[in-house]
């Protein structure tokens, strides 16, 4: 991950009120596990993995589902509660990858481990932020879909990320109809305030996986051409899911070391991730 120069983020009566149960949180905070992932059967666990922080990468776990998805990863057959299974994609690599680039843009105290949330165990309620990758391939259940609502209208912030071109866009919005049955999925306006939050946010460039940067996108002739950056907002035009359409996000922070992903891409996903968790900090 190149160096960047770090900003200091002004602190508002917003960002007082967001972390002023900072206490409760540390006293909260679940110790650190580690789950094998699709990916990675074995990662260097940081020694500060146990010291909790005001934010931790939460990353939501969730059973397969969707066309062809049954079997995409053959090596596993249990549970998903268990790791192997699609919500392991790129983790923890891009997990750890984006803590250090908050560490080093924001002053905001961030965990160095992620911390995988299964909704189904109430495990969301004492984090900000929630994380979910592949949400084209994926099925959370109605008992899911149920505690990520309450979640959301209680203040929480999901970032559904990594899905491309019209068949995937279809399963995703199929879920949230399940969440949210009368709330649309819309393209987040140029005055919304989390692309302003941190970094001005102006050009909706689309960020490759790192499977599709020759070709620029992945299921190109499906609708997969052109990033769209969207959301689902409450009744006071807060917005509670910021949606990566035709871009992945998570690909950009695990190979942000990399030198064969494009700089570019790898740097407009952390600053995009930075303003999403500053925004669900202080909002």
């Amino acid at each position: 991950m190149s160096t960047r120069k770090s900003i200091r983020i002004p602190v508002t009566a917003a960002c007082i009120l967001g972390l002023a149960g900072l206490a409760t949180l540390f006293a909260q905070q679940k110790p650190f596990r580690q789950y094998p992932g699709v990916e990675y059967f074995r990662f260097e666990t940081p020694q500060d993995a146990n010291i909790p922080g005001e934010f931790i990468f939460a990353r939501m776990m969730f059973s397969s589902g969707g066309p062809g998805v049954d079997g995409y990863y053959p090596r596993y057959q249990g549970d998903w509660r268990q790791g192997l299974s699609l919500w392991t994609q790129d983790y923890p690599r891009a997990d750890r990858h984006f803590a250090k680039a908050m560490r080093r843009l924001t002053r905001v105290d961030v965990r160095s481990v992620e911390q995988p949330v299964n909704i189904e165990e109430n495990e969301q309620f004492d984090l900000p932020w929630l994380y979910a990758v592949q949400v084209g391939e994926w099925g959370p259940s109605q008992r899911i879909c149920d505690g990520l609502r309450e979640y959301l209208l209680r203040g929480g912030f999901f970032l559904a990320d990594d899905f491309h071109g019209r068949g995937e866009r279809e399963i995703f919005l199929d879920s949230m109809k399940m969440v949210f049955p009368d709330r649309p999925v819309v393209e987040i306006p140029e005055e919304d305030q989390v692309l302003h939050a941190v970094f001005e946010l102006k050009d909706r460039v689309q960020i490759p996986g790192q499977a599709h940067v020759r070709a620029g996108c992945k299921n190109c002739q499906d609708g997969g051409r052109g990033a769209h950056w969207q959301g689902i907002y409450d009744d006071k035009g807060r917005l509670m899911v910021a949606v990566a359409y035709n871009s992945d996000l998570g690909d950009a922070w695990e190979y942000a070391d990399d030198p064969t992903y494009p700089e570019a891409s790898a740097s407009l996903a952390i600053r995009i991730g930075v303003n999403y968790v500053v925004y669900a900090m202080t909002h």
